[in-house]
């Protein structure tokens, strides 16, 4: 994958000032908020920055924790995995491996096949509908 790097006045003109937020600062939505959270059609998931496809509709799933959760990516190397120490707490952060941008958190109380719960915020997805 070709990495994709643009300065922050570049982000903000193409994404909205929460999807920058998300994306570029790390912030985190509200639960139950998000556009995608309860969204049950079929489709594809792409980074809202740079339309990495990341996620499949058929590996959605309802973890009830108010954001969209998936239980694996379409590629493993579509998404990079970082140690995320802030907020008091130990987590492993996601981005999208081609642009960086902060997806949320990937934790190890899943479904199977994978036993992961991939948690994603809306605001860093843009969804696109099977034809």
């Amino acid at each position: 994958m070709n990495k994709i790097t643009r300065t922050d006045a570049q982000w903000r003109a193409q994404l909205s000032p929460d999807e920058f937020n998300v994306t570029r600062l790390k912030h985190t939505e509200r639960p139950f908020t998000g556009r995608y959270w309860d969204s049950t059609q079929a489709g594809t998931y792409v980074c809202v920055c740079c339309g990495t496809p990341l996620f499949v509709s058929d590996t959605k799933f309802d973890a009830g924790c108010g954001w969209p959760s998936y239980f694996q990516p379409i590629r493993p190397d579509s998404i990079r995995e970082e140690r995320d120490d802030s907020h008091g707490m130990v987590r492993i952060e996601t981005l999208c491996a081609t642009c960086d941008a902060h997806l949320g958190h990937v934790f190890p109380d899943g479904p199977a096949p994978t036993g992961l719960r991939y948690c994603i915020n809306s605001l860093s997805l843009k969804f696109i509908p099977a034809e």
